[in-house]
């Protein structure tokens, strides 16, 4: 697929469910192909209209850091949205006409992306709040420092933006995120606002790893 079919393309990352093994369009199932990350540069070109060419996204967070997430995580969101588990519709029509070797290829691209510590971040007033959250109710997943498990399509959370955090995390406690695992919603909805952007703060200060 030529990049043109993909104009405008933008899509955000969640929390995981478990991958439903929906294929692309044409192809196959991309997360049993080796993605080039070369050729996937290419299909990226579109995508950094929205992403930015360094994938950091906006830290007003209408759209999230795609640098160096884990690329299972990457290729699942975009099935999701394909197969109407994650609601996107600007991503929508584009997602439909990739080809599984379209995903893995830009997939393997956006994880050869470098982060950067300087996403966007929250008042930082209740950090300390938040850290406590996270430690009790994020870290088992999510890790230590925020670096998910590609094996679980659990995503990195290390340099994503307080914004975007913030904004998924209200979807998932209102249910609008068809998409989100299940033990995590849970948690989630005994959350407050003031919960929620204590712990986004918390994560948006991750460390983020310094190699990518």
């Amino acid at each position: 697929m030529k990049t043109s079919k993909l104009l405008a393309l933008c899509f955000a990352l969640a929390s995981a469910s478990t991958w439903a093994g929906i294929p692309a369009a044409g192809g196959g199932d991309p997360l049993k192909l080796k993605g080039n990350a070369k050729q996937g540069e290419e299909v990226y070109e579109v995508c950094s209209g929205c992403h930015l060419a360094s994938g950091i996204g906006r830290p007003d967070g209408t759209l999230p850091v795609v640098a160096g997430q884990h690329t299972a995580v990457l290729i699942k969101q975009m099935v999701d949205i394909r197969s109407g588990h994650r609601d996107n519709p600007t991503m929508y029509p584009f997602a439909q006409s990739m080809t599984a070797q379209e995903m893995a290829d830009s997939a393997a691209y956006m994880h050869t992306l470098k982060l950067s510590p300087k996403n966007g971040k929250g008042s930082g007033k209740t950090v300390k709040q938040g850290k406590a959250l996270y430690e009790k109710d994020c870290k088992s997943c999510h890790g230590a420092n925020g670096e998910g498990n590609e094996a679980k399509f659990i995503p990195m959370l290390s340099g994503q933006h307080f914004k975007y955090m913030q904004r998924q995390l209200g979807e998932m406690r209102a249910g609008k995120r068809k998409n989100a695992d299940r033990d995590m919603v849970k948690v989630i909805k005994a959350y407050s606002d003031a919960d929620i952007e204590a712990v986004s703060d918390a994560m948006s200060r991750l460390p983020t790893p310094k190699k990518k």
